[in-house]
């Protein structure tokens, strides 16, 4: 190992003790990079003058048409949580399904993948759904850890199940890796990956999470009934059901469908929804109530997102000079077991890096570095690698000790639950978790073949 790729190695441990020690991660990202870079110029092993290309990726960026649907669909999970759409729906089917044994578990799985199809948000799915639905499990005699850990798994559905935000980021650095793998390989006609592709491929596995939650709920019913006893229900909840079933539905249908029918681009399908919230929600209040904070809160979240956006990509540009790219490709390729060890190594390293790091942290960071050096390799379908990722990220948001859905979790608990009740709960959706990554292993169908379909990808 030359200097230049030991300075690279030595980049990737600053950055993560950095972000260990509990420093923002847009600014780790960007002044570790620019420690290195002046290091790696002074010793002789990159030259500085390579960061006057920055400016001309940020602005790639900034004017990416893919990621301007990440502002869009914020603002739309935004508007349906304060517009208490999600509220209405969480407790009318909670109330539907409460006198089965295990129906307030069952409830929040089903409402969570329908807030996930139309919001996208976990953060905003986790807090509306510990606020409502905790308290009401907790009233019906919940066990506290299967409460907890049922929302805050149900929650993390907004990050596999399309529109999602982080769908629309891994598709946008997922292509930018496949293009540059085909270019190294002399393909200067390269093919894409779509957002389009990521959404429609990640519908049967999102599914397959609904359903294997709803059998682990199914199977403590039948096993340990008292930790999830019925509750007096009431089927007069039908009518005023379907009412509330009706707005995401719809949203759903407009967003959702377009994309996947081709009507329209992940963007433009992302603005119909935004307006489509809009409307939505002034059937519940005054938009001149609901505006205001609707827009602050989708400013700061997808601020956030840009920040660490702009800071990954001096960190990637930094750890390309230093070849970090070509000491991570010899790596993989060394691995015993080809192209299997390689991808399994490197799921194993982001289930890892998920407890210290979040999702986006990963995409930006870590996906760049591997993706091209995986899809360089024979018989790696960009889209199945990229769900495959997808479903272990989603992990990152769940499992302890850093899993943001557990803080959010914490933040809005009754006081009955305890922090451990919600580390402990949520290990057995992490195993469930852990299991869809095996069986999308040994059957990739699921994840190509609706794009397949579809696009005839």
């Amino acid at each position: 190992m030359g200097l230049a790729e030991f300075l690279a190695v030595l980049m990737v441990v600053a950055v993560v003790a950095a972000l260990m020690a509990g420093y923002p991660v847009a600014l780790t990202l960007a002044g570790v990079s620019l420690a290195f870079a002046v290091l790696g110029d002074a010793l002789g092993a990159m030259n500085f003058a390579i960061l006057g290309a920055l400016p001309q990726r940020i602005f790639g960026v900034m004017t990416n048409e893919v990621l301007l649907a990440i502002p869009l669909f914020i603002f739309m999970g935004v508007m349906l949580e304060q517009s208490r759409i999600a509220e209405q729906l969480l407790e009318r089917v909670g109330r539907l399904f409460g006198a089965r044994r295990g129906g307030l578990g069952y409830a929040v799985v089903v409402v969570g993948a329908l807030l996930a199809a139309s919001t996208g948000i976990v953060g905003a799915t986790a807090v509306t759904m510990g606020l409502i639905m905790l308290p009401a499990m907790m009233r019906h005699g919940y066990d506290p850890r299967l409460a907890a850990g049922t929302v805050a798994a149900s929650a993390t559905l907004a990050q596999i199940i399309p529109p999602s935000t982080v769908l629309v980021l891994l598709g946008d650095q997922l292509n930018n890796a496949y293009q540059a793998a085909q270019l190294a390989q002399g393909k200067f006609a390269p093919s894409v990956v779509s957002v389009s592709d990521l959404f429609a491929a990640a519908i049967l596995p999102g599914l397959l999470l609904v359903a294997l939650y709803l059998a682990y709920l199914v199977a403590m019913a039948l096993l340990r009934p008292q930790s999830c006893p019925a509750v007096s229900g009431d089927i007069r909840a039908a009518g005023s059901l379907l009412e509330a079933l009706l707005a995401p539905v719809l949203l759903i249908v407009a967003v959702l469908g377009s994309i996947l029918l081709g009507i329209a681009t992940p963007t433009e399908a992302a603005s119909v929804g935004a307006v489509g919230a809009i409307l939505l929600a002034a059937r519940q209040a005054p938009l001149t109530e609901l505006m205001r904070p609707v827009a602050e809160k989708t400013t700061q979240i997808t601020s956030m997102i840009f920040l660490i956006l702009i800071g990954a990509t001096m960190f990637s540009l930094v750890f390309r000079a230093l070849g970090g790219d070509d000491m991570v490709h010899r790596a993989l390729a060394d691995l015993p077991g080809g192209t299997a060890g390689a991808v399994l190594a490197v799921m194993f390293a982001m289930f890892l890096l998920g407890f210290v790091m979040d999702a986006f942290e990963i995409i930006f960071v870590v996906v760049p570095i591997v993706a091209p050096a995986l899809l360089k390799m024979p018989g790696v379908d960009p889209v199945w690698l990229g769900i495959m990722m997808a479903v272990n990220l989603q992990t990152s948001y769940m499992h302890p000790p850093l899993g943001p859905t557990l803080f959010f979790l914490r933040g809005v608990a009754p006081p009955e639950i305890t922090t451990r009740h919600i580390y402990v709960g949520i290990v057995p959706f992490v195993a469930i978790q852990l299991f869809a990554l095996v069986v999308l292993w040994f059957a990739p169908a699921l994840t190509t073949a609706l794009p397949q379909a579809l696009y005839g990808r």
